[in-house]
């Protein structure tokens, strides 16, 4: 069967069991559902809310969000909710946390006006090639690796605006310093804005000029 730790497969073996939770962000009350094979299955997450407690949510003028390994969706729904001028598409190669994440979307708009039509999860391959974004969050999936990871985030960081940014909480011992230090090295300039209970909260910015960093 499989364990957590296997958040990141495509589609999930282990049976599928929904489990509720409730969450308050940003003076928002989010009812969400949460279910096995997904990570942080009925509960919100220490790094999550560690990312939450030490940031505000995007402010005019950011317009687009993507929520990268955005599971059941907590932080772009959370992002949705605050912040209603946003749209938010999230993103996760698990297809139950995508499933998942749409549903809460749909719940959560009957109680936010607006929410549902303002993000959508899905894969990968289906975000479109054109796509850009203001901003990415994210609580990225540090146990796939570090080669992994970095191939992760130099597929997704260049998706970014000049002069856009990325909020990303990590582990400090899952090697949140050295990714702070690898990011800016890549040519995404990246600072701690926050840090508690053994986690870094990370800011990246993008290169004011289109294109790729070397």
């Amino acid at each position: 069967m499989m364990s957590e730790d296997h958040y990141f497969s495509a589609d999930p073996s282990v049976a599928f069991e929904r489990i509720p939770v409730e969450a308050e962000v940003w003076g928002h009350e989010l009812s969400l559902t949460t279910g096995s094979g997904v990570f942080a299955k009925g509960r919100l997450d220490v790094g999550t809310a560690v990312l939450f407690r030490e940031t505000e949510p995007p402010g005019p003028p950011v317009r687009k969000v993507l929520d990268l390994g955005c599971g059941y969706g907590i932080i772009g729904l959370a992002i949705a909710a605050a912040a209603p001028w946003v749209d938010v598409t999230g993103v996760d190669v698990n297809e139950r946390a995508v499933l998942l994440a749409n549903e809460n979307a749909a719940t959560l708009g009957r109680t936010h006006s607006g929410l549902a039509g303002r993000f959508r999860a899905m894969t990968p391959d289906e975000v479109p090639s054109e796509a850009a974004y203001d901003e990415i969050w994210s609580n990225p999936p540090i146990r796939i690796g570090k080669e992994a990871l970095h191939e992760l985030l130099l597929t997704w960081l260049p998706r970014l605006v000049p002069g856009g940014r990325a909020v990303m909480v990590v582990g400090k011992n899952l090697g949140g310093d050295s990714l702070q230090r690898w990011l800016t090295d890549q040519g995404y300039p990246t600072t701690r804005i926050g840090s508690a209970k053994g986690f870094r909260v990370l800011e990246t910015v993008a290169p004011s000029a289109p294109g790729i960093p070397g």
